[in-house]
């Protein structure tokens, strides 16, 4: 069972705060004032950024997966 704790953990880490990072990363400031804003604002407005959020995650993940180059029999 902890096992599994630990793999769950890790995941929503690499997930969660890969999006946090990439944004800082383009807005050139630390990713934790990027973490502590999406917190802030996620309490204050209640639960809003959260669906904003997993927007962003989403278009990340689908950029990801055009930009990857397909190989044909032609390219060999």
């Amino acid at each position: 069972m902890n096992r599994l704790f630990k793999h769950i953990r890790s995941l929503f880490e690499i997930q969660f705060f890969g999006i946090c990072s990439k944004i800082a990363e383009q807005l050139n400031i630390p990713a934790r004032y990027i973490r502590l804003n999406f917190i802030y604002i996620s309490l204050i407005t209640f639960g809003s950024p959260i669906l904003i959020y997993l927007s962003i995650a989403f278009w990340l993940n689908l950029k990801r997966y055009i930009n990857r180059r397909r190989n044909t029999v032609w390219d060999l």
